[in-house]
């Protein structure tokens, strides 16, 4: 396999293996156990004296095809694929601290990812201090002699922050920390954390690497070393494995991520731009526009936007519900990354959880509203939200 392939061919043939039928696509393996042709070799194999499987709890051939086309688009050694993205955020994290240890952590963070640093982590004695991540003195200032884990999520789920991943990687390499970056905002198409000095990304495969709606997945990249002294026995004892028939799901989506995510970008590119004209919305989030705030700092760490948008409405929750329900293409839905165009009202939704005092600080209002770009012609969706608006007073 080269490992000179650009993205589009990695995506489609990095990391396949073939049984002995020669299959064309890859074949999915369900099985829970494998035998041995001897009792020596079950010993040897358990040893680690010879490759091979044992358990798919462990790891099997469809998800280690995952895996390995993943490293390739990633740029990462390793790779372990979870259950669901928020088993990778949590494996990614609690697999290397112990009680005494300290999390810092950016605050703009998806309500789920927040629990596990801000909530669970602490029950274990691991204490967690969030910071507004957009400034680095912030994290300088946080990071104790016995912080281990510096986490953020860039850009930021729902208002489209974006945090100097270079610039964390420093702090975090002087005081021999580790940066674990969620990256699915961003893709790896439009961004490499690894390639910034992140030392370990995370994804919800949920998201666009499925990318249509029907299954979940994560995935933890690494080093070698990284996942062998830390995730590799949590992940074999805790038992967070993706479903071998969700893997072979996730690598068929895969092959088409170049080409929906150019599309989906596109799309959101041109809704933001018109909503931007827009007398109903008080102002629009998109990294892609010059006018996003930290414009300087995409332009160093991304190649691209995003498929998602953030807007808020100068009504509020009314107008903001006015407006999603006058919808036609583009439905109401949590979930994002999707080939079919999605929105969502985070403060009843995704980050209703928070406080409302938390919610203010990441700039989450009655009237913030995600929308995640699907597929579709852009000449329907920005048909679809004019009438909508029409429905909304300016």
């Amino acid at each position: 396999m080269s490992k000179n392939w650009r993205p589009a061919t990695q995506l489609v043939h990095g990391g396949t293996t073939r049984s002995n039928h020669g299959e064309t696509s890859e074949a999915i393996f369900l099985t829970q156990g494998f035998v041995y042709d001897s009792s020596e070799a079950a010993e040897a194999r358990f040893k680690g004296e010879t490759d091979g499987f044992i358990y798919a709890r462990y790891g099997s051939p469809t998800n280690d095809m995952f895996e390995k086309r993943m490293c390739m688009l990633e740029g990462a050694e390793d790779a372990r694929a979870t259950a669901s993205g928020m088993a990778a955020v949590s494996a990614a994290i609690l697999c290397q601290v112990k009680a005494g240890d300290h999390i810092v952590a950016a605050r703009a963070l998806f309500g789920s990812c927040r629990y596990v640093v801000e909530t669970l982590a602490p029950r274990y004695g691991v204490e967690c201090t969030l910071v507004d991540g957009r400034d680095l003195a912030n994290w300088e200032a946080a990071v104790r002699p016995n912080t281990k884990v510096l986490f953020l999520e860039s850009p930021t789920n729902p208002t489209l922050e974006v945090v100097d991943i270079e610039g964390v990687a420093k702090i975090a390499n002087a005081i021999g920390a580790t940066v674990v970056v969620d990256n699915v905002f961003a893709t790896p198409l439009f961004q490499k954390p690894l390639e910034l000095g992140a030392h370990v990304v995370v994804y919800s495969a949920t998201k666009h690497i499925d990318g249509q709606g029907r299954c979940l997945g994560g995935v933890v990249l690494s080093s070698k070393d990284w996942i062998n002294e830390n995730l590799h026995d949590y992940f074999r004892h805790t038992g967070p494995a993706l479903s071998p028939f969700n893997a072979w799901t996730l690598l068929k989506g895969i092959e088409t991520l170049p080409l929906r995510v150019r599309q989906q970008t596109e799309n959101a590119a041109r809704i933001a731009d018109f909503l931007a004209e827009q007398p109903q919305i008080a102002k629009v989030i998109y990294p892609g526009r010059k006018d996003h705030p930290q414009a300087d700092i995409i332009a160093r760490q991304m190649t691209g936007g995003s498929t998602l948008v953030c807007f808020e409405m100068k009504g509020g929750k009314e107008a903001a519900f006015a407006l999603q329900n006058a919808l036609d293409i583009t439905v109401i839905s949590n979930n994002l990354g999707d080939s079919k165009s999605l929105i969502t009202h985070p403060a009843t939704t995704t980050h209703k959880n928070l406080s409302d005092e938390a919610r203010t600080e990441l700039g989450i209002s009655p009237g913030t509203v995600r929308f995640s770009a699907g597929i579709e012609d852009s000449a329907d969706l920005l048909e679809d939200f004019a009438q909508a608006l029409r429905s909304v007073k300016a």
